[in-house]
This record gives C-alpha cells, structure tokens and sequence, in this order.
C-alpha cells in the first residue's frame, strides 16, 4: 500500500508470523521510530532486518525480554539514538543483555560499549506521560505484561496507532492488569502468541500449583521451578507467599539480581506488601556449597533459565531429577527445540550434551504474562474507531488465523504481515 504525504508509514522488520525478533518501524514525512528491535533466540542469535540507523530518529523499549530488546545496541555502534522506556525497564533490560553478550558475545555485533552507550542514550519515561520525537507524540501504557513493561500509543499525520507489545488484562500476584484505555484509533498492531488458546483461570491454576508442590514436599522431595529470571521467578515467589506456603524456599541465579532491582521499584508492583513478604521469606543462594546443599533437601527452589537452556535450574536438574519423590514444574511458554520443551514431551532432556532421562515427576502450570484467546477477543471487540488491525508475534499459523477470525467476527479490516511488508495508515 503506497501512501500520500499524510499518511503513517509502518514497516513490518521482525515478528511478523514467528515469535521473535520483534521490530516495527514507523515512519512520517520528517521522523521514523522503532517500536523495539529485539533478537530471535536461536543457537544462533537472528536479528530483524536492517534498517539504517541513520534514519532512525529514535527507538521505544517496550520491555526488557530479548526478543524486544535484545538488539537494541546495535543502534549505539556509531551515532548513539535515544532509547525511550520506563525507568525500571532499563534496569531489567541491562541486566538481560549483559547475560546475553556474556553468553552469545561471539555472535554478537556489539559489545558492553555498546550496551553502555544506550544505557547512557536512555530517556526515562512514566506511564501516561506525552513525549514529541520530531512531529511523532507518543505515550506509554502499561501493559501488565512484565515489570515496567508498557504498549504504546503513537499519534502523528492525524493518525491514532497502538502497539500492544505482549500484554496481560489479568491481574496477576505480581502485576496489575494492563491499562487499555487507548481512545479512538485507526491502527493497532497486536500479539497473536495464544490467539488459539486460552489459559486456566489464575485462581485454579494456582491452588493446583500450591496443592502439588505441598504434597511433593511433605513426601520429602524438592520441586525445582525452573523460571525466567524477570517476572516469573518473582511472581511464584508471590504466588507461594499468598498462599502461606510453610516450607523452605529459594531463589537463585539471575533471578536474585532482578528481584534486587524490583524491590527498589515498587511503585511497579500490583500489591508492594506481598512482593516483600515473598522476598523475605525466600533464601538466596549465593555460592555452590549452598547449591549443593539445598539440592537435597524438602524445598522449593525457584531458578533460571525457564526453558533449561543454561543456569543454575541446569545443574539443579541433574540432582533432582535422579529421584522420583521429586518434582520439575515448569510455569512458562516452552519454545520447540528447547530442552525444557523436550523434558514436557518425552520425560528427557539434553543438559551439558548429555541426554538425561528424568525420574522426578514433570508438571506444567501455565503461568502466562500473556493474554490467552479470550482476553485478546475482548481486547478486538472494545476497540474503538474502526481500526485496521495487524496481527504479529504468533507461531503456528496463529497470526493468520488471529487476522481471519478478526475479520469474519468483529468486522474490522484485519491483517497478518509478512517480514518487510509495509502499510500506509
């Protein structure tokens, strides 16, 4: 679709029918913006399209999972860009990219330097607070997804576009619900990761979780709860200090530094009280002597990566899961190919090269930052103005299918971009 002078120019750089690499450029006349510009977690890391950062006037974080964030720094090789986001998200988004050049540095275009260039490049921006980029006005929204996480709303050529980013409209322990006051629109581009799926009601989900992981341990086992550093780790920690779980939990890894980082940013947090009591009652394990020790005895242990693929989890699951009064429940998306995703599959999963066949008793418990099917129709069917909709960060056909029941149900003008495909609004 070619467009005019006043039109809103939006390009489709990354995200576009996969989960991954997410980037959007969005481009009038006189500015173009990022909407994030994230990495593609492969064993290789993959990277959106090229865009010229000379051309780039500035970019909006959304939140800090690598796959919004995780490339940013390429735009800080030469001519530093501002990067726009809440104060917390930088801290959280620093801290995940320092892991992942520490881990993937050897495939990676940039370095701590370039970290550092738009660590000092950022602009902190609160929720609900009007920001002008050229003739671009901007806003961010809070988007219950992930501590300091946020959609946006861009307004420029007269046109109204929303960037949900991944979003939540379930309160959670640790989170509230996502703000979706947006006002008239003509453009919203949304995630599609569970547009065919729905999940259990919060509620259930976790008197199930607290219910087996009670009985596991009052056997005499361990339950290792492998979990994404930021948001999950703090979230089971929340959901375990709700319910008055009496025995002895611990948090290690990455998870302990983002859980230090969130106390010092409670203004982000659904319910502060909880958060610390959750805080205090969990140990931090902090060497491997304690490590060890802890792996063998009746517990909880609360600990990164989420998906097996590195951390402390992956030493902890080679103890734990040699026994079968012990438990592995993993509470998050595992992506195919991912040795958590192998380990829910066939009962195994490949650690330091070696194939491990679990004894301990597997369980998943969906505990989505995300929303499901449900609250991503009720999100369509509220909008107002009569947007066209664009459906992204979907695998499995899931943008295709989000786009056509769009369309067919709620009567908008609705579309699932290819990579590199572009819009005039």
């Amino acid at each position: 679709m070619d467009g005019g002078d006043n039109s809103l120019e939006v390009k489709f750089l990354g995200g576009a029918r996969e989960v991954g690499r997410n980037a959007i450029a969005v481009k009038t006349s006189e500015t173009q913006i990022l909407l994030d510009y994230g990495v593609m977690l492969n064993h290789t890391p993959g990277f959106p399209m090229h865009i010229p950062p000379k051309e780039v006037d500035a970019i909006i974080a959304t939140h800090s999972h690598l796959d919004h964030s995780g490339a940013i720094p390429i735009f800080h090789i030469s001519e530093p860009k501002p990067v726009y986001g809440t104060n917390l998200n930088l801290e959280l988004t620093t801290l995940l990219i320092k892991d992942f050049i520490h881990l993937s540095g050897y495939y990676l275009p940039f370095e701590y330097i370039e970290l550092n260039s738009m660590i000092r490049s950022h602009i902190n921006v609160g929720y609900r607070e009007e920001v002008r980029v050229g003739d671009i006005k901007f806003e961010l929204l809070n988007s219950g997804h992930l501590p300091g996480g946020a959609s946006a709303l861009v307004e420029a050529e007269g046109k109204r576009l929303l960037y949900t980013s991944d979003f939540n409209t379930i309160e959670t322990r640790l989170l509230p619900k996502a703000d979706q006051n947006y006002g008239d629109l003509d453009a919203v581009i949304i995630e599609s990761t569970y547009a065919d799926e729905d999940h259990t009601e919060r509620r259930i989900l976790e008197e199930k979780f607290i219910e087996e992981t009670t009985e596991v341990v009052e056997s005499g086992g361990t339950v290792l709860v492998p979990a994404f550093s930021v948001g999950r780790a703090q979230e089971i920690a929340c959901v375990l200090a709700a319910h008055h779980f009496e025995y002895p939990v611990v948090i290690d890894g990455m998870a302990r530094e983002a859980s230090r980082i969130l106390m010092k940013h409670l203004e982000f947090i659904r319910d502060p009280k909880l958060f610390m009591d959750a805080i205090h009652m969990v140990g931090w394990i902090n060497d491997w002597r304690e490590r060890k020790r802890v792996a063998k005895k009746p517990s909880v242990i609360i600990a990164p990566a989420g998906m097996l693929k590195g951390g402390p989890a992956t030493y902890y699951i080679q103890i734990i899961g040699k026994k079968s009064r012990n438990a592995i429940f993993l509470v998050g998306y595992q992506v195919p190919g991912t040795p958590g995703r192998e380990l829910m599959e066939k009962g195994r999963c490949v650690i330091d090269g070696k194939v491990r066949k679990i004894k301990a008793k597997i369980g998943f418990f969906d505990f989505s930052s995300h929303c499901g099917a449900k609250e991503l129709k009720e999100t369509i069917k509220m909008l107002r103005g009569k947007p066209i909709v664009f459906t992204i960060h979907g695998a499995n056909g899931n943008c295709q299918k989000f786009a056509k029941w769009i369309r067919e149900e709620a009567g908008l003008e609705a579309k699932a971009p290819n990579p590199g495909e572009t819009f005039s609004i």
